[in-house]
């Protein structure tokens, strides 16, 4: 495909998945929210999209009460998916996953300390960082561990580091509740990454999408896959609805990240134009291009021409 921007292609295109929550039998969390179907089609729309990703990082609460069956079930579902998509896995610890079983099913490791592990997609790290804190819901992190990570940051990798977490260091302002169940003692985390060549922050656990900086860093939250949570609900300390699932796509440049948003579900098109018009596109001058794609007055741009193609 040519470049018909200013920009060329990414070097690395990262998907983003958080929060799917199953339940061992497959069983519907709340009684009602099928998250088996929610994480299908969220795999399905992310593998008939344009993104490829060389890596799917899952940004913790992969299952709903950290049962055996739910890391196996998730397994089953993830592992053909992405490699179809030729996708590397990476699993990110949550506050509802539970360490023991996490390691053990995920990694043939049972193990109650930190889950931290580093990965090397094509000269881009991503270090998957465990902020959670065992029997609560709350987010704090170890001086070992804040040693290891400074240890591991000092040397830098080729395209930089994305730094995966489940707990996002960034205030909630549309859902204050959030702040009680939010990583503590934040400013140690952000002396170790100022400085650092940590290009990213993707994170969960919030149940909404969300973007901030931390540390200088972007900070990229991604929408729950099973249920997420309505901010405009009325006289609500919490409002969990099974609408508006999401996953993210990272594509990662030189000199930026850009983050896009893929809203889960079947929708119906209401206007569009078919993909064979890439041999047009391709075949046009950058000149012809901006009269006939750019012009207000073309006919490409005509209402109920682009209704019909």
């Amino acid at each position: 495909m040519i470049q018909l921007g200013q920009y060329p292609a990414p070097s690395h295109v990262i998907a983003h998945v958080s929060d799917t929550h199953l339940l061992a039998g497959g069983r519907p969390l709340y009684g009602s929210v099928n998250t088996i179907d929610h994480l299908e089609q969220a795999l399905a729309q992310l593998e008939r999209s344009t993104a490829q990703p060389q890596a799917i990082v899952f940004t913790g609460d992969l299952a709903d009460l950290g049962e055996p069956d739910a890391y196996l079930r998730l397994r089953s579902i993830v592992e053909p998916a992405a490699k179809r998509m030729n996708s590397e896995i990476i699993w990110v610890m949550g506050n509802h996953d539970e360490r023991d079983q996490y390691s053990k099913l995920l990694f043939d490791d049972e193990s109650d300390a930190p889950q931290d592990r580093v990965y090397m997609i094509d000269g881009l790290r991503i270090i998957s960082f465990d902020t959670t804190v065992p029997g609560y819901h709350h987010a704090d992190i170890s001086d070992e561990q804040l040693d290891w990570l400074r240890d591991e940051l000092a040397t830098p990798a080729p395209h930089g580091t994305l730094l995966a977490v489940h707990h996002p260091p960034i205030p909630t302002p549309m859902l204050e509740a959030m702040g009680m169940l939010e990583l503590q003692r934040q400013e140690r985390l952000a002396e170790v990454l100022q400085g650092s060549d940590v290009r990213a922050i993707l994170a969960g656990h919030l149940h909404y999408s969300t973007h901030s900086t931390f540390a200088g860093i972007p900070v990229s939250v991604a929408s729950a896959t099973c249920y997420t949570l309505d901010l405009s609900a009325e006289d609500r300390l919490l409002s969990g609805v099974d609408h508006g699932q999401a996953v993210n796509v990272v594509h990662v440049y030189e000199n930026q990240t850009v983050h896009s948003i893929i809203p889960i579900g079947d929708t119906a098109e209401i206007t569009g134009h078919s993909a064979e018009a890439w041999a047009q596109i391709e075949a046009m001058t950058p000149e012809q291009r901006l009269e006939t794609f750019s012009a207000k007055n073309s006919t490409f741009n005509a209402p109920e021409v682009a209704a019909s193609e």
